[in-house]
């Protein structure tokens, strides 16, 4: 308990006491201004506005969790080079860094979890893991010599595109078209209320889910389950579960444990588009529960 109370007090040195370079500033800037739109946007609410926010939260949201994190991160399963680069598409609209980027930030977390070199644990503060590990590009692109760890992304000139140009498609391309389309409705709502929600649904991961939730597998970091970031993240609320079995496709693994992201996956399964679909087996759970492991202690 008294670890939990200093994590979530323990103030962001590395956002306050620091030098910020150019990228902090226009990220901070960014950030804020996003923020800003969204508290405007009640002022500016229709529903056709609030439905194309929120299919826009669906598609960006499964970019990011379906495409950068068990598909290029972790490679829990195949599909088409069009179906992915699609998805990965989609992911560059929720504003989230380009794949190449993000993949490499989460591969260093699982290799460094919890531990001084991870990139965003709770150890350094709730702030820290939540948002101030972004503003502090110095120690995220620095602390372990660049992005060395996505070699196979950075082979394909797709991939290479959009690490350059992820902020053109995510504010400049996409922020016109609805824009025309809608007014500033259509923006506040599709750009600002989705932006921001699919943001902070990512983010808790990092920083909720390695402090509040349950441990159902030994995975020796601070991993959780949480019940409503797993509805919040389309599924990716089950951290536990996903760090005992990082290679998973799945990461609700019990029926009530809804993911949104899996159902997905399973039905590209179903109609032949994924192949190579990973996941755990009932024996491998069981050999990592960690109720195994207390009652072998006991004995």
């Amino acid at each position: 308990m008294g670890l939990m109370v200093n994590i979530v007090m323990t103030p962001c040195g590395e956002f306050w006491g620091r030098k910020w370079n150019l990228l902090d500033i226009v990220t901070a800037v960014v950030f804020f201004s996003l923020h800003c739109l969204c508290v405007m946007a009640p002022f500016h609410f229709t529903w056709p506005a609030f439905w194309v926010a929120c299919a826009l939260y669906l598609v960006t949201g499964l970019g990011v969790t379906l495409s950068f994190h068990r598909n290029l991160a972790h490679k829990s399963f195949r599909i088409p080079k069009w179906l992915e680069y699609l998805f990965a598409y989609f992911g560059v609209l929720s504003l989230q860094g380009s794949p190449i980027e993000w993949v490499s930030s989460h591969r260093y977390h699982h290799q460094f979890t919890d531990t001084e070199k991870d990139v965003h644990s709770p150890l350094q503060g709730f702030w820290f893991s939540h948002m101030g590990w972004i503003l502090d590009s110095g120690s995220r692109f620095g602390k372990y010599g660049g992005l060395k760890n996505v070699e196979d992304l950075k082979r394909q000139p797709f991939y290479r595109f959009l690490h350059r140009t992820f902020l053109l498609h995510s504010i400049v391309l996409l922020g016109s078209l609805l824009y025309v389309v809608g007014g500033f409705p259509f923006l506040a709502w599709g750009l600002g209320v989705r932006m921001v929600c699919v943001f902070h649904s990512t983010l808790l991961v990092n920083s909720a889910g390695h402090i509040w939730g349950k441990q159902v597998y030994l995975t020796g970091d601070m991993s959780r389950n949480n019940w409503w970031l797993g509805l919040f993240a389309l599924g990716e609320g089950w951290h536990n579960n996903h760090h005992a079995f990082d290679f998973s496709a799945r990461q609700g693994f019990e029926w009530w444990q809804i993911d949104v992201t899996w159902y997905v996956i399973r039905f590209l399964q179903a109609i032949g588009l994924a192949t190579n679909v990973k996941t755990p087996t009932e024996a491998q759970k069981r050999r990592k529960a960690l109720h195994n492991k207390v009652t072998a202690a006991g004995n």
